[in-house]
């Protein structure tokens, strides 16, 4: 199925409406539009750099998502005429209802429903970036929507002549959970493992094999994955932890001194975007996997931060107890409790936020050097990750911490996760 939500009525109309009147090109000279959710630092992100131009017609899949809106936002900013967000999901109250973006609703595990979106003309890049994203999803829905949703939005796109993909990956399809302390892509274990971590891990290296296999001279491709995405507006990453350190139960886990990189959400749609200008015949970057982060911008010239010190920063300033003045939980201790939670979680029926690999994650040393970034693709963070952390973290204390019950825990996650992740599981089971 597909529902468009038109920019320029209430009413729903058709593909073919849509197509031919609902764009209105920027005239002359006119400053570029801006977001109105932009923070302070997006908006003068967007209003100071000298950014390459984008395609004309560009399609962005899980465009409602906290990465995937921040990006059909951005490509409107640097010019596109018209971008169309393709998602399980219809977009929040408050998104851009901007006359250059078409926000559609649909599933990219319906063939027919992905064949109907490519089948627009002059479409330049498809940015593949819808997914079950995250620890807490049923395992078939990965499979579903991960790896043949992929797979659907790739045949589409050659059916059509669409010769550019820009597939959104991460770097956890490499994680064997041994310390990632300062490697590059090609120091890292390379696709497919013998074993993954867990399921949506797989299914994501299984979704960007596919996207380097098809690489060829008519249909060019690249992977791109961030790590640890923060930013206003995010919806899993600290609403999570901050729920937990809300409800007075979340502790540092292990000696707290692991190293870990963060990506700011525009940082990372930057490098999505520049990514579509390195598809050229010759690029080195044609079915390569890059990862962008915060880079040399983290504390200290490195390209890292100590992730418990840096969560504690957002603890405090929302309010809430240090997580340095309570006891520190042993990584044996805390592997030996995943366990058990992973068992009830199985019997009950319930999603449990602990489990072995959260422990792992977030005890090991998992940070990258993107210098193979910064030489193929031209990237460099247009935030800095300081002044992005502080923002962020006013951003969640203006804007998360009201809404917040006196909950959270290690049961359950973000109500707006939980609300994609229905919805998301219904749809799997009606494709079936």
């Amino acid at each position: 199925y597909v529902l468009i939500i038109p920019v320029l009525s209430p009413s729903v109309v058709s593909s073919k409406t849509l197509n031919t009147n609902a764009i209105i090109t920027m005239a002359g000279d006119d400053p570029p539009p801006i977001a109105p959710a932009c923070s302070p630092l997006q908006r003068k992100a967007a209003q100071s750099g000298k950014y390459p131009p984008v395609p004309e017609i560009c399609v962005v899949t899980g465009g409602t998502g906290f990465v995937g809106i921040r990006l059909v936002e951005m490509l409107v900013e640097r010019g596109a005429r018209r971008v169309i967000s393709f998602d399980v999901v219809p977009p929040p109250e408050d998104a851009w209802r901007h006359s250059n973006i078409e926000w559609r609703v649909g599933d990219i595990t319906d063939l027919s429903a992905v064949d109907d979106l490519l089948s627009i003309p002059g479409i330049g890049c498809v940015w593949h970036n819808a997914a079950a994203v995250g620890p807490f999803h049923p395992t078939p829905l990965y499979r579903k929507v991960n790896h043949l949703g992929t797979i659907n939005v790739i045949e589409m796109a050659k059916k059509h002549g669409i010769t550019k993909l820009v597939f959104s990956s991460s770097p956890s399809t490499r994680f064997t959970g041994e310390d990632v302390d300062g490697l590059t892509e090609d120091e890292m274990p390379r696709l497919p493992l013998g074993r993954y971590m867990q399921t949506y891990a797989e299914t994501k290296a299984m979704a960007e094999m596919e996207v380097t296999n098809a690489c060829d001279g008519s249909f060019m491709t690249v992977s791109v994955a961030p790590h640890q995405v923060y930013g206003p507006r995010d919806n899993l990453f600290l609403p999570n932890l901050l729920e937990a350190a809300m409800s007075g139960k979340l502790r540092v886990f292990g000696n707290g001194e692991n190293r870990i990189c963060f990506t700011h959400v525009d940082n990372y749609c930057h490098g999505l975007i520049i990514s579509e200008r390195a598809l050229y015949h010759g690029s080195p970057a044609l079915g390569k996997f890059y990862i962008v982060t915060d880079g040399r911008t983290h504390p200290n010239g490195e390209q890292y931060l100590i992730f418990w010190r840096e969560l504690d920063i957002a603890v405090k300033a929302m309010g809430f107890v240090s997580l340095w003045d309570k006891a520190r939980l042993p990584r044996g201790l805390l592997m030996f409790l995943a366990w058990i939670c992973e068992i009830l979680g199985k019997l009950l029926g319930i999603t449990m936020k602990l489990n072995k690999f959260n422990v792992t994650v977030l005890t090991m040393h998992r940070w990258f050097d993107i210098k193979a970034a910064e030489k193929d693709l031209g990237f460099q963070p247009i935030i800095g990750y300081r002044e992005g952390w502080t923002e962020t973290i006013e951003w969640f204390k203006q804007n998360w911490l009201p809404k917040q019950p006196n909950s959270g825990g290690i049961v359950g996650i973000a109500t707006s996760t939980q609300r994609k992740i229905n919805i998301q599981n219904l749809s799997a089971k009606k494709v079936r």
